[in-house]
């Protein structure tokens, strides 16, 4: 958990010595889930928390978790591996949340383990690959793939992360925030 308070300072510090925008322009939050590696645009990343009791949703898809009262916020969380058709994993003392902006609305994103802050220069994304990888269901959230180093990062596109009937789900939760403040 030691590695966790690290990346949350590293992130506060992103958003607060910032001419907000050009500072976090090139830097993502990368994590992991599944054998691959994610990156999200540091601009879309509120806050990351420990896992907490989520309440279940009824009549809802696999991957939306519940709700979950963040200082006394009531946010949906989505599990990221389901999202993708991944298999599921048991959650453990390296699993968190990843608390976001999408479309205005805040969300919450179960991962398996947060990875590191990284600078991504725009010459180092590259567009997705098209052929023999339809397969793949996650790579239709995937906006580009970011060379870091030897490695690769699957750069997100958080607002294709929620469909229409999530997003209306999202806004509920938000709609109960908003009579309650």
């Amino acid at each position: 958990m030691e590695e966790l308070s690290e990346l949350k300072r590293q992130v506060e510090k992103d958003q607060t010595t910032s001419s907000k925008h050009d500072a976090q322009k090139g830097k993502y939050m990368t994590f992991k889930s599944g054998h691959e590696y994610f990156g999200l645009e540091i601009q879309y990343v509120n806050e990351i928390i420990q896992l907490q009791t989520i309440t279940a949703i009824p009549e809802t898809e696999d991957y939306i978790k519940g709700l979950i009262n963040l200082r006394g916020k009531v946010i949906p969380v989505i599990d990221v591996r389901l999202r993708f058709k991944q298999e599921p994993f048991e959650y453990n003392d390296r699993t968190c949340i990843i608390v976001i902006n999408i479309k205005s609305m805040v969300v919450g994103l179960i991962i398996e383990k947060i990875a590191e802050v990284v600078e991504i220069k725009e010459e180092n994304i590259l567009p997705p690959p098209t052929l023999g990888r339809v397969d793949k269901a996650h790579h239709k959230y995937v906006y580009g793939i970011g060379k870091v180093g030897d490695e690769v990062k699957l750069l997100l596109d958080p607002d294709k992360l929620l469909n229409d009937e999530d997003l209306s789900v999202v806004e509920q939760a938000n709609e109960m925030n908003n009579d309650e403040g």
